[in-house]
């Protein structure tokens, strides 16, 4: 069975928005990098897969575009070439190496990690609390910014149930940021 690992960048006051001033750097590109490689297939909501399409994904000329550092590059390689799921019931179709997941989310995900191989990458807000909430998720993995935002949607707001977590891994980054691994200890999915 393959691991579901939840991912993301978060301020020190919790806000996981994507511009509140979470911006990359080349030492915390290679640490995106590296974990998305990872992974067998992501696991997106409409929204987290539009975003994430609409930067990186490689464009028709098959040239990266000129706002793009070099150092960006490995990033979104790793990530325009992945699989990907996309949980919507909005969407009527995708590409980008994508399927669509639709009705009972909680046995879609688990045919999901019944599949063979190394694990799933889960981004994002809303479908990410939806499965922690049904207890789906086996690690979570926070990039805690040296910032804080002061507003913005917030890491898993409204969570149903307490998750008690113990820490797998640590790793300080020269600008400040910390990665912090967990898994779940109660009822491990």
């Amino acid at each position: 069975m393959r691991p579901l690992r939840y991912s993301i960048n978060v301020t020190l006051d919790g806000c996981c928005h994507h511009e509140a001033g979470l911006l990359p750097d080349e030492e915390s590109m290679e640490y995106w990098t590296a974990e998305m490689e990872r992974a067998d297939a992501l696991l997106f909501g409409r929204v987290t897969y539009e975003m994430m399409e609409s930067a990186w994904r490689k464009p028709a000329t098959d040239t990266w575009p000129d706002w793009m550092a070099e150092w960006q590059i490995p990033f979104a390689e790793t990530i325009d070439r992945a699989k990907r799921y996309v949980v919507s019931s909005t969407l009527s179709g995708v590409d980008w190496n994508a399927e669509l997941v639709r009705g009972d989310l909680g046995q879609a995900v688990q045919r999901l990690k019944q599949e063979p191989g190394e694990g799933l990458w889960v981004g994002g807000v809303t479908l990410p609390l939806a499965l922690a909430d049904l207890g789906l998720i086996d690690e979570y993995e926070f990039l805690v910014q040296p910032v804080l935002a002061g507003h913005g949607p917030t890491l898993l707001a409204g969570l149903r149930e307490r998750i008690q977590l113990e820490p797998l891994d640590r790793h300080e980054f020269q600008s400040g940021a910390v990665a912090q691994r967990y898994r779940p200890t109660r009822g491990a999915a």
